[in-house]
This record gives C-alpha cells, sequence and structure tokens, in this order.
C-alpha cells in the first residue's frame, strides 16, 4: 500500500519527534485488534517507517471468543495488502470475558514474543478518550493522582521493552476519521457493546451525558488534567524519594523529624514508598493515613494493623514498622 501523507501524518510525526518514545532504528510490534484505533496507528505508523527506520511488525492477540470467529483472517488479509507480517497469537484456551483478565493476557504474551524477537518497544492505539475514560474509571475506584493520569506515552514492561502509546492526543473520533479517509476496514468489535463491562459503561452512557450537559469538550479536558497530573506526580514522587532517603534510618525505620515540616502531600508519598518496601501488597489510603497521623504523635503512639498484622509505632524521632 502506497504511503500518502495527511495532516494526521503530519500530527504523529511531530508528536514523536517531541516525544521521543519511539526513537529512529527501533524495532516496534504493533499491537493490532482490527478496531479503529490500532487500524489507524498500524497505519500510520508503516507509513512513518522510512522517514523513522524503523522495523516494524504487527501483532494479534486471538482471546478465542466466540464474537471474534474470523477476525484473524480479516487482519490477514489486512496485512496481506499492505505487504506486512502479522504475528497471530492464539490462547490455548477462551480467555475469560473480563476487561482485566484479557489486558493482562494480552500484555504478558505481547511482551513474551517481544522478548523472543528482540523487539524495543510495544505500541498501542490508545487516545485521548482512553485517557478521559481512564481518569473517570479510576477516579470512581477512589484512585489519587497516580492512578488518575495512569494511562501515560510509555512505561517499561521489561528490562528491555517499553510500551507506547503514539496517538494519546488523538480523539476516537479522529480515529475514525483517519480510516474512513483511507477506507480502512474496521472490525466491529460488539464486545465494546456490552455494558457489563464498566468501561463500556463510561463510554456509552455517562461520558456522552457528560458531552450533553455539562461540557462538549469534556474528552479533551479531561485528558489535559490527566496529563498536568503526570508531570506534577512524577516531580512530586522524585521530592518524596530523596525525603526517604534523608530520613531512612534502615529499611523499617525512618526520622519523623526529617518529615515534619514538610507539605502533606510529601509526607503522604514518603509515607507510601516507606510501605511499599515493607508490605507485600500496595498500601490502601487510610494506611498510609494512619502512618501520617504518627509523624507529629507522642512517643510510643502506633497504628494499630498495616498490612498484614504489622504495625508503625513511634520510638522517640523513629517510625519502626514491626511484623510478627
Amino acid at each position: 500500500m502506497k504511503a500518502i501523507w495527511s495532516d494526521y501524518h503530519s500530527k504523529l510525526h511531530q508528536t514523536l519527534k517531541c516525544r521521543q518514545i519511539l526513537p529512529k532504528n527501533s524495532k516496534i510490534l504493533i499491537a493490532i485488534s482490527g478496531g479503529q484505533d490500532s487500524l489507524c496507528l498500524a497505519r500510520l505508523i508503516l507509513d512513518l517507517q522510512p522517514k523513522w527506520s524503523w522495523q516494524c511488525m504487527l501483532a494479534h492477540c486471538d482471546h478465542r471468543w466466540a464474537l471474534d470467529q474470523g477476525l484473524p483472517e480479516h487482519l490477514e488479509k489486512i496485512c496481506h495488502d499492505w505487504g506486512v507480517n502479522l504475528q497471530v497469537i492464539s490462547a490455548l484456551h477462551p480467555i475469560k470475558e473480563n476487561e482485566s483478565s484479557a489486558r493482562q493476557w494480552r500484555y504478558q504474551v505481547l511482551t513474551e514474543l517481544a522478548q523472543e524477537l528482540a523487539y524495543d518497544y510495544i505500541i498501542t492505539g490508545h487516545t485521548l478518550t482512553d485517557r478521559a475514560e481512564t481518569l473517570i474509571y479510576n477516579l470512581l475506584r477512589g484512585a489519587g493522582s497516580d492512578g488518575l493520569s495512569a494511562l501515560d506515552w510509555s512505561r517499561p514492561l521489561s528490562d528491555s521493552i517499553g510500551l507506547a502509546r503514539p496517538l494519546l492526543n488523538f480523539s476516537r473520533q479522529d480515529t475514525l476519521d483517519f480510516c474512513q479517509q483511507f477506507k480502512l476496514p474496521i472490525w466491529w468489535d460488539t464486545y465494546n457493546d456490552n455494558k457489563q463491562f464498566r468501561r463500556n459503561r463510561i463510554r456509552l452512557e455517562l461520558m456522552p451525558y457528560l458531552q450533553h450537559h455539562f461540557n462538549p469538550q469534556v474528552e479533551k479536558h479531561l485528558a489535559h488534567t490527566a496529563e498536568i497530573l503526570k508531570a506534577e506526580g512524577e516531580y512530586l514522587h522524585h521530592q518524596a524519594q530523596l525525603l526517604l532517603t534523608l530520613g531512612t534510618i534502615n529499611r523499617h525505620t525512618i526520622d519523623r523529624k526529617i518529615l515534619q515540616e514538610k507539605p502533606l502531600a510529601l509526607q503522604r508519598r514518603a509515607i507510601k514508598l516507606f510501605l511499599v518496601q515493607n508490605l507485600t501488597k500496595m498500601p490502601s489510603f487510610e494506611q498510609i493515613e494512619a502512618v501520617v497521623q504518627l509523624i507529629d504523635a507522642p512517643n510510643k503512639s502506633q497504628t494499630s494493623s498495616i498490612g498484614r498484622r504489622a504495625l508503625v509505632r513511634v520510638e522517640n524521632h523513629h517510625l519502626i514498622i514491626e511484623k510478627p
């Protein structure tokens, strides 16, 4: 398929130049589902390939769901027409039909394939719309600023493989327009209409309600909020790590005097890091808050329980985690 340049190509090209999430000469595994977002991503990346000297291959994860019958063959025809290789990864048994299980399986098998073929990056077609929906989804689950900005441009999947999301400044409407402009054969995923999935209810019910009754540009503004929170969160995380390093006596003990004059936001983050290095599970907000209260508490004060029967007590200037 001959590459045709469009405003969408220019937009992605400039985004990649600014963000440097897919360096030149990288080996890139493009995850393709058949939907409009991944088709748009795949075509754009393949068209930009000569400018960036990438080595690209497409990969599809076949969940073996009944309603996806014929999808691998559909994608194989597209890739044949494009003159590119497609690797289909089929599950041994049908993957459980819930968001978490399917996502976990996809990332696992894509990472294994990338490691086997020595690829540098896996890329997915997540969009600005997905970022807005993820912020709402995590907000409703009680996430903090880190959770609200969780869908970011890139993150490591292993020591040698990175995950990148190049379309985070494209809306779902953009990807649809692109596919229609270039006559790309979208596979309509009927699972996207299944309202038993919470993200689908956000997409199909809540987001249109917010757009109609509150702000037509709500997707863009929520995505911008996620971008702001990400940058601020990274700064606070760095400062909290420095603070914890200054206050660390040993793995189980920190000097609370180091924390006492610091803003509450840094206290919470430093205590969270302190607990993470000592517990097997991520601490809850209530657990973090209970330990933060000990920063200025009287000597011999303690929490009732942190994690599996562990507790934190005050010993003069120290906060000490004790386990049975």
